[in-house]
């Protein structure tokens, strides 16, 4: 280890940034943030320090390095284009045991800004020792995405509540063990969902009954394919579940993301061969559940369209079930936008209409005459089926049979298929496309050939991506 990490303290010390550019200004805006007094000594200012100065947020001490500066400050920061300049308040530091850093200059340095993960008050700091800085870079990047923003309001949280944890658990092990079972329960979630006056209820619940571990639902859309489409708080939902169910339309690739020693239960629905009962699925969910399982009900696009997401939380609202909803990236706007089918343009199409093709046999009937007009387009999930009954009635309903088509096919996965053609093939089309698909019926798909940028780039990188034309 060639740096011991350590966090100091530096609130109301005196810091000295020699330097007045614009890298010196990206330090003084770390120390302030740690509540540093800084002082500067530079010959001139950037705009940014000026303004600062003038508003009497930092100190203007001098205007020329002198080594005296340094006689009442805790550390030194050396940051001008002068290396001479650098080496010399190196060297003043050194002298007097001060830890100095000079920017861009690693073996000038007693200490070293690390790449910080801020979530005060916690916060990860990630170094190289100086060697691969974007290396470390990178590695923050990777792990601000990781790690919720709201972690830093469920650490002052905890932090409020050490003294009631400690008074209540005499043993070091229990109140670990109280701490594990908060952090990876209903009171993360509450204060993942902004519900802070509920996350602290909860905290006091578990204080007076710490045996009982309440369980919940999270309704996660895992998108149409593509595991980068999962949105980051679907990541993180699912890396804390203790049980997943999940349908057939969530790739493997997806799946692959769970929390690996999360079990996992497939209720997938395909047409005509429901492998689980929609009111079974409820039950299991309330089921586990109660056990003060973390359920995560993992869903192909978004869970609120054509996903029965709805039903599902009115089982948990009905059995006193906390929940919550991540959104994902519904099949019409992630398949169209990898087939390149804009679903508006201002040439073609002023709305679109998402219509399930897959209705229940005592519902009302689709509205035939209003989606039959011009100049909008409809995303129709489930039609393949009935894609000859769909192609007739908006045809016998005045849609010009001549109305480009496409029957998008495991949409923004690697063998991603997009079969054009017009309203009267519909069904054909249909029948060639692999499942699951999506039906896009107007203009639109007229601007596919030009603008079908994932087919060029799977095509360039190897992948199975095909469009055929029956027109």
């Amino acid at each position: 280890m060639d740096y011991l990490p350590i966090f100091a303290d530096i609130r109301n010390k005196p810091v000295l940034v020699v330097g007045g550019g614009d890298i010196a200004a990206r330090k003084i805006e770390l120390l302030r943030r740690a509540g540093a007094q800084v002082q500067i000594a530079s010959i001139a200012l950037c705009d940014e320090l000026a303004a600062l100065h003038k508003e009497g947020l930092v100190v203007w001490r001098a205007e020329a390095y002198q080594s005296e500066l340094l006689e009442s400050v805790f550390l030194v920061i050396a940051a001008t284009d002068d290396t001479d300049l650098n080496a010399r308040v190196f060297d003043d530091a050194s002298a007097r045991h001060l830890l100095a850093n000079v920017v861009d200059d690693q073996p000038k340095c007693s200490f070293i800004f690390p790449s910080i993960v801020d979530r005060s008050p916690l916060v990860v700091a990630i170094s190289s020792s100086g060697t691969a800085p974007v290396l470390a870079r990178l590695l923050r990047e990777k792990l601000e995405a990781l790690l919720p923003a709201n972690l830093g309001n469920m650490a002052a949280i905890a932090g409020q509540w050490r003294g009631k944890v400690k008074a209540r658990f005499s043993k070091m092990s229990d109140r670990r063990r109280f701490w594990e079972t908060a952090f990876n329960g209903l009171f993360a979630s509450q204060v993942a969902s902004g519900n802070v006056e509920g996350a602290k209820k909860t905290l006091d619940e578990q204080l007076d009954a710490p045996q009982e571990n309440q369980g919940e639902i999270i309704l996660v859309g895992a998108g149409p394919g593509d595991p980068g489409l999962l949105t980051l708080r679907g990541l993180q939902v699912m890396q804390q579940a203790d049980v997943v169910l999940y349908d057939h339309l969530v790739s493997d690739e997806i799946l692959d993301l769970v929390r690996r020693d999360a079990d996992r239960i497939c209720v997938g629905k395909r047409a005509h061969a429901h492998t689980v009962p929609q009111e079974e699925t409820n039950q299991l969910l309330v089921s586990l559940a109660k056990k003060g399982k973390c359920v995560v009900r993992l869903k192909g696009g978004d869970p609120f369209i054509f996903g029965r997401g709805g039903e599902e939380l009115q089982a948990a609202v009905d059995a006193g079930i906390p929940f919550q909803v991540v959104p994902g990236v519904t099949a019409a706007a992630g398949a169209t936008a990898y087939a390149g089918i804009p679903l508006t343009h201002r040439d073609y199409a002023q709305s679109v209409l998402f219509i399930t093709g897959h209705c229940r046999a005592d519902g009302d009937g689709l509205d035939w005459p209003s989606l039959a007009r011009a100049r909008q387009t409809l995303a129709i999930y489930m039609g393949t089926v009935k894609a000859a009954d769909i192609s007739a009635q908006l045809i016998a309903h005045g849609r010009d049979a001549q109305t480009p088509v496409a029957v998008i096919g495991r949409g923004t996965r690697q063998d991603q298929q997009v079969l054009t053609g017009t309203l009267e093939n519909l069904d054909a089309l249909a029948q060639h496309a692999p499942s699951p698909a999506l039906l896009v019926i107007g203009e639109v798909v007229n601007l596919h050939q030009q603008l079908a940028w994932f087919q060029h780039s799977a095509q360039q990188a190897g992948r199975q991506s095909a469009v055929v034309n029956l027109a």
